[in-house]
């Protein structure tokens, strides 16, 4: 059975992104892969093998154009209120807090925060399907 390992994203500067993810999210660096032309970061935390793999393209000046494909990476976590406020003592400019609950049945609740190259995260409270 196929088993998702990872996902990736674009960066402008690595040393940003690696803060931003460490800071947000608990990533820590699993590897470190350099290339002529490119480097590869693959971060992770102990809640999970699944890894954010971030490509630097080097000498790339510009930020990325995200269009209108990309949606959101999702994390989960424990105490939803606590993260959010966390969020905010860090700097991170979590949106506000959402409860999502169409015919006055919860399904979610969550945040969205934006990484420095503009990639939305959504941080959903664990329970439901959402584990």
């Amino acid at each position: 059975m196929p088993k998702t390992i990872h996902t990736m994203i674009r960066v402008l500067d690595e040393h940003t992104s690696v803060a931003f993810y460490e800071k947000a999210f608990g990533l820590k660096v699993a590897d470190r892969l350099d290339f002529p032309d490119f480097t590869l970061v693959y971060m992770r935390n102990p809640e999970s093998e699944f890894e954010l793999e971030l490509t630097i393209n080097k000498g790339r000046t510009e930020s990325y154009d995200l269009g209108d494909g990309y949606g959101h990476l999702a994390v989960s976590v424990e105490d939803l209120d606590a993260e959010h406020a966390r969020f905010e003592a860090e700097g991170l400019s979590p949106r506000k807090l959402v409860e999502f609950a169409p015919a006055g049945k919860r399904i979610a609740r969550f945040f969205f925060v934006a990484d420095p190259d503009g990639y939305q995260v959504e941080v959903l409270e664990r329970g439901g399907r959402f584990k």
